[in-house]
């Protein structure tokens, strides 16, 4: 369909087969990091334990938030979907938006995915708490 002179674009929405490829790939990402972080610290005499619990918080609790934001992160980079806002697929969500959206999904875990096909964007729990939705690119 046509608005004046621009053309409407029909947003792609990803499988959920995509959606746990990104996820499982942001996961080893971490973990790499994790032992990437750890060699480092190991290099030095004396870290400070508040030094290792800073490093796994913004590892496990940061990354995926503020990469979100940011434009994806590194799964989504690979499987080529990003998080928009619902309302507005051209839209980026903010940093809060991303937290609840993480909140939701860290604590459902696999069950947030159980909307996935019952709405015709394929949102996710995550996504319905957070006013997002997945899209392809």
């Amino acid at each position: 369909m046509n608005q004046g002179n621009v053309p409407v674009i029909t947003p792609k929405y990803p499988l959920l087969g995509d959606r746990v490829q990104s996820t499982f790939i942001d996961s080893m990402f971490i973990i790499f990091m994790m032992f990437v972080a750890a060699s480092v610290l190991d290099r030095f005499e004396y870290v400070p334990d508040y030094v290792r619990i800073i490093l796994f918080i913004a590892l496990w609790f940061i990354y995926e938030p503020l990469c979100t934001t940011l434009g994806g992160t590194l799964g989504n980079q690979i499987k080529q979907i990003r998080v928009r806002q619902a309302d507005d697929t051209s839209k980026k969500i903010n940093f809060i938006q991303s937290l609840i959206r993480y909140f939701f999904k860290i604590l459902l875990g696999w069950i947030s995915f159980l909307t996935i096909h019952s709405n015709s964007e394929r949102r996710a729990i995550h996504d319905l708490a957070a006013g997002s939705v997945m899209i392809k690119v």
